[in-house]
């Protein structure tokens, strides 16, 4: 799956991460206690899935989601996107 960052200082960048499941913060582990990505948005294809968007600690949802339909990533992956569950 492609994981997609909004804000922070990784803003609009792309990766991709390995397995069904895609961890709720990214990077999963920092070791250092500092604020990390948080799992937003998953966009499915198919009942997979197919992207994930991950938010700068900072931002509220709401830009999140925002961001994410302004830059379109639903049609892009030719996925539903929805929330990620906390």
């Amino acid at each position: 799956m492609r994981a997609l960052f909004v804000g922070g200082t990784v803003d609009n960048s792309e990766l991709d991460i390995e397995g069904d499941t895609p961890p709720t913060h990214y990077p999963p582990d920092t070791g250092t206690g500092t604020p990390r990505y948080r799992l937003r948005r998953i966009g499915r294809h198919a009942d997979t899935i197919a992207y994930v968007v991950y938010g700068a600690p900072e931002l509220p949802d709401e830009e999140v989601q925002r961001v994410a339909e302004e830059r379109a990533y639903a049609r892009r992956f030719e996925a539903e996107e929805s929330a990620a569950a906390d």
